[in-house]
């Protein structure tokens, strides 16, 4: 049985290195300020797709990004290590928006996509860590959705079996085909890109991309269909404009703080149980513990 496979990948500024110029004036990320990664648990549920990939000859993976046309830079990544191709859905209205309006717009992508059984993704990006988007897109697709997970135990006779890690145990269920499936950072980790594949599609490339691209480089990539990557805008798949980018996210951020925490003072405790028992009660009462 062989699927279509949709995983949903994110560039995201490197939360590590935030500062003081994080944050534009109209509250929302400067994310040239900051080093661009893919999203590190969308790399966990690409392992899965590849899985699946290797285990259901004849799959097909498509990898669905939203961000700047430089955001095509995570499909470069996913092809490298073994996805097929890759969508960039890029354009000026859909900037600015929040988990709603961004599972709207994915979700309507992923209509015009139209055909596939299983969409992957991250549990949560560390940007914004809502663990929102995925459950909200299969709320706005009325399809069954599995978080939380660690393994694709197995797709067979229409249902994916899941392992499930929970903050007390692990779960094992079955869902129907269609559904959505967001993966915790606990699942494998992604396997490095493959050397053949990275000289193959290294000049893969959005439209916006390719327009920057010297003349005979941009012939280079002419010739040759399986370097050309998807660009769509809020037009293309039919999107409301009242429930994209500014106008359909109701979130807005006030504020990004990078907070370092320093110690102020030390404390020297002698190998005696009352200055111990003394020194937790300190931290419970200005909760620092408990």
């Amino acid at each position: 049985m062989s699927l279509n496979i949709i995983v949903l990948a994110k560039q995201v500024p490197d939360t590590r290195n935030v500062g003081k110029d994080a944050m534009k004036a109209d509250g929302t990320i400067n994310r040239a300020a900051l080093p661009a990664i893919f999203n590190p648990e969308d790399l966990n549920a690409l392992e899965q797709a590849l899985r699946l990939k290797d285990a259901h000859p004849g799959s097909t993976i498509t990898v669905l990004t939203m961000g700047l046309p430089k955001a095509a830079e995570v499909i470069r990544e996913a092809i490298y290590r073994g996805a097929d191709t890759g969508i960039v859905l890029t354009d000026r209205p859909l900037g600015g928006a929040d988990t709603l309006a961004t599972s709207y717009s994915l979700a309507q992508a992923i209509r015009k996509i139209g055909k596939y059984d299983i969409i992957l993704g991250g549990r949560q990006a560390i940007d914004g860590d809502t663990a929102q988007v995925g459950p909200q897109i299969a709320e706005k697709l009325g399809l069954p959705q599995v978080t939380y997970a660690e393994e694709i135990i197995d797709v067979t006779n229409g249902k994916v079996t899941v392992k499930r890690r929970l903050e007390h145990g692990i779960e094992t269920v079955k869902a129907p085909l269609p559904c959505v499936v967001t993966v915790n950072g606990s699942a494998a980790d992604c396997r490095p890109r493959n050397a053949k594949r990275l000289m193959k599609y290294k000049y893969a490339v959005s439209p916006s991309e390719k327009a920057a691209l010297p003349q005979d480089l941009q012939e280079f990539v002419d010739a040759r269909p399986y370097l050309q990557l998807n660009e769509w805008g809020a037009a293309f798949i039919d999107a409301d404009p009242e429930q994209i980018g500014f106008p359909g996210s109701p979130t807005k951020v006030k504020a990004v703080e990078n907070v370092v925490f320093t110690a102020k003072d030390a404390r020297h405790l002698d190998n005696d149980d009352a200055q111990i028992e003394e020194l937790i009660k300190e931290l419970i009462t200005n909760h620092t513990i408990g």
